[in-house]
């Protein structure tokens, strides 16, 4: 966590604000698979990254996160939020950024939960239970992979696919562009490439609303 933090945890009230928010999206994800061409796209958005919404939207959210971190999940539920609020005007994109010891494993949870078609279910419980398993400097991964089973992954099939080359690739590939776009601190948000400078959610939720506007404008 880090001193950008502190404005977001004092928002955050309890576990309930996270159940709430997440509880008003009902997304149209699409889990883009994986391939060899792991770097194509831009240093923000590539073709490999989980998508939140419908991928074709045409106000892009870029959320730098770890998986670890409290500040990612104190905001989530305002993302979900936001969403809920703007339709299918808008997507997450979401990039990993591990930061803290342990993340990069979490990581590869995820992607193996992107491989079942579960990534946001698993997303959210590994989120919602973030204190359990996320424990500084002692990371427990194998809570993690049960809490993961507890969101609908299939461990056996999952433990395989963590470790393939392909998501090697995508964690090398999100580092790269973390060190390109001088990322030190999760979360870090771009929208439509504009990187968000009033860290609050209501700062979010206006550049969204500013960009949503101007698509609709032709501006």
């Amino acid at each position: 966590m880090n001193k950008r933090a502190i404005v977001v945890l004092t928002a955050f009230f309890a576990v309930v604000i996270f159940a709430g928010g997440a509880a008003l999206y009902t997304s149209n994800k699409t889990d883009v698979p994986v391939t060899a061409s792991v770097a194509a796209g831009d240093s923000l958005v590539r073709t490999h990254s989980p998508v939140i919404g419908r991928t074709d939207a045409p106000v892009t959210i870029v959320e730098f996160f770890d998986p670890s971190c409290e500040a990612c999940r104190a905001f989530y539920p305002h993302v979900k939020e936001i969403m809920a609020r703007t339709g299918d005007d808008v997507r997450l994109v979401m990039r990993y950024t591990p930061l803290h010891e342990g993340s990069d494993e979490v990581v590869r949870i995820l992607e193996a939960a992107r491989k079942q078609g579960k990534f946001e279910p698993v997303l959210e419980s590994i989120l919602a239970k973030q204190p359990e398993w996320a424990i500084h400097g002692a990371p427990d991964i194998e809570k993690a992979w049960q809490i993961a089973a507890e969101g609908g992954l299939n461990l056996e099939t999952g433990r395989k696919d963590a470790i393939a080359p392909e998501v090697d690739a995508v964690l090398k590939q999100d580092v790269a562009d973390m060190e390109t776009n001088k990322v030190q601190q999760t979360p870090t948000f771009y929208v439509n490439g504009k990187p968000l400078t009033e860290f609050s959610p209501q700062g979010l939720y206006n550049l969204v609303r500013s960009e949503v506007q101007a698509t609709k404008s032709g501006s």
